[in-house]
């Protein structure tokens, strides 16, 4: 689907899942490399920059976070010309629809201006990108908040498999985004050479936008890796207790056991047994050992 969008002299071409006639059209109008137009046809593996004569041709990828469903990067591809931008994508983005919205508002009010150049389409674009990736990163925050609550609630064992799930998310992430810098800085001299010096401030601020995004990914990282660590040592300490328990208690049972078992042997001579009351005595005998083990055990704060 091809949708056109023109501002003051600038256009927008947005191709969502583009034929090959509509790429073929955009190639012929215009004049793009043969090269450019092979990579348009499907999607690619790797970010690149490269700089054409009228143009400079990007292709970034963007994490995308689906609860319950499988992860999937979006790949979007930028031609950045002086007076037009194309991008071309392979599924829908709410993002470049919201900017559609701004720029369609301010072509149809005839107010505001996007800049002299499409450079600066590409960076309201790729800023409010990073933006929602902000806000991605903003409610794996919370995320994470809510876990560090429920651990210390005492649900260490059921946060396993949260912290397990985050830790996919953010390692995602992660990759996802490894090779936006190097691409930006690329970027950055492509664009001065195109778009000339004074459009220097605005491709630093790209790469400051990123910044920010690597380092909220690197922040909740370390965040989980804290969260991680802490629900271990409590899971340990709580096993560490319950082995403790079972094995005082076994302690405690193993001597009233050997008792009991004495009077089981078969011998001529057996005390007490026989005699009048012989099982409230043994009951009595083996209670008063377990009580005496319990009472030593809580005088020198084992239990």
């Amino acid at each position: 689907m091809l949708t056109k969008h023109t501002n003051r002299g600038l256009t927008w071409i947005d191709l969502e899942s583009p034929t090959q006639d509509e790429i073929r059209t955009i190639a012929k109008d215009y004049n793009l490399n043969p090269l450019v137009v092979h990579e348009l046809s499907s999607p690619t593996l790797k970010p690149k920059v490269d700089l054409y004569q009228n143009y400079i041709y990007l292709i970034l990828h963007f994490p995308r976070l689906r609860r319950n469903k499988e992860e999937h990067d979006q790949e979007i591809d930028f031609i950045i010309g002086k007076k037009f931008l194309i991008t071309v994508r392979y599924n829908a983005n709410e993002t470049l629809h919201y900017v559609s919205k701004m720029f369609e508002t301010s072509a149809t009010l005839d107010k505001g201006t996007f800049g002299p150049h499409a450079g600066f389409i590409f960076f309201l674009l790729l800023g409010k990108l990073y933006e929602s990736l902000i806000q991605e990163l903003g409610a794996v925050r919370t995320s994470l908040r809510s876990i560090e609550d429920r651990i210390y609630s005492g649900e260490e064992r059921e946060m396993v498999m949260c912290l397990s799930g985050v830790s996919r998310d953010l390692l995602y992430l992660r990759r996802s985004l490894s090779l936006h810098r190097d691409v930006l800085e690329s970027f950055e001299i492509a664009g001065q050479k195109l778009l000339g010096a004074s459009f220097a401030f605005h491709l630093r601020t790209l790469v400051g936008d990123f910044a920010r995004v690597e380092q909220l990914v690197t922040g909740n990282v370390e965040f989980l890796s804290e969260l991680r660590e802490t629900n271990n040592a409590l899971l340990s300490t709580k096993q560490h207790e319950i082995m403790k328990t079972f094995t005082i208690l076994a302690f405690i049972a193993l001597p009233a056991t050997t008792v009991l078992s004495l009077f089981q042997i078969n011998t001529v001579s057996r005390p007490i047994v026989g005699v009048r009351f012989d099982f409230w005595i043994l009951v009595l005998m083996v209670g008063g050992i377990a009580f005496g083990l319990y009472t030593w055990f809580k005088y020198k704060k084992w239990l």
